[in-house]
């Protein structure tokens, strides 16, 4: 066995939250976690496990580096940033979806004018409308992006959709959905291969996990 802990990073916030839950019902004591003030990397002496906090984007950059050797991140950046890893297992929690929303009752199919798309995420916005064969001007926004329809910047957003309360009281709404999201379990190539019984063995409680509170 590699006495080298397994190297497991997390995006911070709910995913960190909810895998650090899964994590303890699989009988690993995360208290380093729950206990790690301005600490960014942890340890899990107990399962041989590190966990290293990041953004979602650096989740994937580190795990493709091979700095860790696994992540957990949400489908949303994993579509956006397509990099060179395995998506091991649907963890099934940080639900939610990648929506085209417009202004109420805007007839955004209408007419053959080229329409402009404001998006965080464009790179899922060109490869959505790429598959419809639409010809579309994609204008990237950091903020909040349900602004750009509102001010006259686009004639629609994809953004990602919890419950749409903030595109109602916004005076939007969704006009298709574009791709479900929720948290996937990451692992670098080269890992994979080194320290495969580790990983196939980590893998497969989670997924009985998994399998089992469906079933419940």
């Amino acid at each position: 066995m590699n006495h080298k802990p397994l190297r497991i990073a997390l995006t911070k916030g709910r995913l960190e939250k909810d895998t650090v839950k899964l994590l303890e019902s699989l009988g690993y004591d995360c208290t380093s976690v729950h206990e790690k003030g301005r600490k960014l990397i942890l340890p899990i002496p107990d399962g041989n496990l590190e966990v290293v906090l990041a953004k979602a984007a650096d989740v994937i950059t580190y795990v493709e580096h091979g700095v860790c050797d696994m992540g957990v991140v949400g489908k949303d950046t994993l579509m956006e940033m397509n990099g060179k890893l395995f998506e091991l297992v649907n963890l099934g929690f940080g639900k939610c979806k990648f929506a085209l929303a417009t202004k109420k009752d805007y007839p955004f199919y209408d007419g053959f004018g080229v329409k402009t798309i404001a998006s965080k995420y464009p790179n899922v916005t060109k490869a959505f409308f790429e598959q419809k064969h639409m010809d579309v001007d994609i204008i990237k926004i950091e903020g909040s992006v349900e602004l750009a329809p509102l001010l006259g910047l686009a004639d629609g957003i994809v953004d990602i959709v919890e419950t749409g309360t903030t595109l109602k009281e916004n005076g939007l709404e969704v006009v298709e959905d574009v791709a479900q999201i929720s948290a996937r379990l990451i692992v670098n190539t080269v890992s994979l291969k080194m320290r495969q019984k580790e990983i196939e063995d980590l893998v497969k409680k989670i997924e009985e996990k998994i399998n089992y509170d469906k079933a419940d």
